[in-house]
Protein backbone atom coordinates (compact mmCIF):
# COMPACT_ATOMS: atom_id res chain seq x y z
CA UNK A 1 0.00 0.00 0.00
CA UNK A 2 2.56 2.21 0.60
CA UNK A 3 3.78 1.78 -2.96
CA UNK A 4 0.67 3.42 -4.13
CA UNK A 5 0.93 5.97 -1.60
CA UNK A 6 3.92 7.19 -2.74
CA UNK A 7 3.03 7.12 -5.86
CA UNK A 8 -0.70 9.15 -5.05
CA UNK A 9 2.49 11.90 -3.73
CA UNK A 10 4.96 11.90 -6.22
CA UNK A 11 1.86 12.85 -8.84
CA UNK A 12 0.81 15.28 -6.85
CA UNK A 13 4.06 16.95 -6.29
CA UNK A 14 4.47 16.83 -10.00
CA UNK A 15 1.32 18.63 -10.64
CA UNK A 16 3.02 21.37 -8.67
CA UNK A 17 -0.29 20.72 -6.30
CA UNK A 18 0.12 21.16 -2.06
CA UNK A 19 -1.96 18.96 0.01
CA UNK A 20 -4.73 21.78 0.88
CA UNK A 21 -5.55 21.93 -2.98
CA UNK A 22 -7.13 18.24 -2.66
CA UNK A 23 -9.97 20.23 -1.44
CA UNK A 24 -10.93 22.44 -4.25
CA UNK A 25 -10.25 19.40 -6.54
CA UNK A 26 -11.81 16.40 -4.98
CA UNK A 27 -13.33 17.53 -2.04
CA UNK A 28 -11.03 16.34 0.74
CA UNK A 29 -9.79 18.33 3.28
CA UNK A 30 -6.06 18.70 3.93
CA UNK A 31 -5.76 16.46 7.16
CA UNK A 32 -7.81 13.90 5.41
CA UNK A 33 -5.38 13.90 2.67
CA UNK A 34 -2.57 14.36 4.87
CA UNK A 35 -3.80 11.28 6.49
CA UNK A 36 -4.40 8.84 3.38
CA UNK A 37 -1.37 9.91 1.89
CA UNK A 38 1.00 9.14 4.94
CA UNK A 39 -0.69 5.94 6.19
CA UNK A 40 -4.41 5.48 4.99
CA UNK A 41 -6.06 3.03 3.34
CA UNK A 42 -8.32 4.77 0.59
CA UNK A 43 -11.72 2.90 -0.43
CA UNK A 44 -11.56 2.25 -4.03
CA UNK A 45 -14.63 4.82 -4.80
CA UNK A 46 -12.01 7.20 -2.51
CA UNK A 47 -8.85 6.58 -5.14
CA UNK A 48 -11.22 7.00 -7.83
CA UNK A 49 -11.79 10.38 -6.87
CA UNK A 50 -8.06 11.24 -5.85
CA UNK A 51 -7.14 9.87 -9.44
CA UNK A 52 -9.51 11.85 -11.22
CA UNK A 53 -7.88 14.55 -9.11
CA UNK A 54 -4.43 14.31 -9.81
CA UNK A 55 -5.35 13.86 -13.34
CA UNK A 56 -4.43 10.36 -13.52
CA UNK A 57 -6.31 6.75 -14.03
CA UNK A 58 -6.54 3.62 -12.12
CA UNK A 59 -4.76 0.46 -13.78
CA UNK A 60 -4.44 -2.95 -12.78
CA UNK A 61 -1.59 -4.26 -14.27
CA UNK A 62 -0.90 -8.20 -14.62
CA UNK A 63 2.59 -8.66 -13.00
CA UNK A 64 4.03 -10.07 -16.14
CA UNK A 65 3.46 -6.96 -17.99
CA UNK A 66 4.60 -5.26 -15.54
CA UNK A 67 8.39 -4.86 -16.90
CA UNK A 68 6.79 -3.66 -20.43
CA UNK A 69 4.40 -0.80 -19.11
CA UNK A 70 7.25 0.49 -16.55
CA UNK A 71 9.77 0.57 -19.77
CA UNK A 72 6.88 2.45 -22.12
CA UNK A 73 6.78 4.99 -18.81
CA UNK A 74 10.09 5.48 -18.75
CA UNK A 75 10.77 6.00 -22.21
CA UNK A 76 11.48 9.29 -24.07
CA UNK A 77 9.73 8.67 -27.00
CA UNK A 78 5.84 7.71 -25.86
CA UNK A 79 3.99 10.89 -27.50
CA UNK A 80 2.16 10.23 -30.37
CA UNK A 81 2.20 12.47 -33.34
CA UNK A 82 -1.05 14.53 -33.66
CA UNK A 83 -3.51 13.95 -35.93
CA UNK A 84 -5.52 16.82 -37.58
CA UNK A 85 -8.90 16.73 -38.26
CA UNK A 86 -9.90 15.78 -41.69
CA UNK A 87 -6.66 13.25 -42.79
CA UNK A 88 -6.74 9.73 -43.35
CA UNK A 89 -6.18 7.66 -40.25
CA UNK A 90 -2.59 5.33 -41.09
CA UNK A 91 -1.66 2.56 -39.34
CA UNK A 92 0.69 3.07 -36.29
CA UNK A 93 3.69 0.65 -35.98
CA UNK A 94 4.63 -0.37 -32.42
CA UNK A 95 7.46 2.46 -32.49
CA UNK A 96 4.30 4.93 -33.18
CA UNK A 97 2.33 3.27 -30.67
CA UNK A 98 4.53 1.12 -28.02
CA UNK A 99 1.14 0.28 -26.56
CA UNK A 100 -0.59 -1.42 -29.09
CA UNK A 101 -1.68 -4.74 -27.83
CA UNK A 102 0.65 -4.68 -24.57
CA UNK A 103 -1.97 -5.74 -22.19
CA UNK A 104 -3.25 -8.97 -24.82
CA UNK A 105 -6.95 -7.28 -24.96
CA UNK A 106 -6.31 -7.60 -28.62
CA UNK A 107 -10.38 -7.41 -29.14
Amino acid sequence: MSDLLQQLKKRRLALGLKQSDMMRRVGISRQQYQRLEAKGNPRLDTLTLIAKGLNSEIMLIPKEKLGAVLAVLESTDTELPQQSPGTVKVTKTLSDDPWQDLLGDDQ
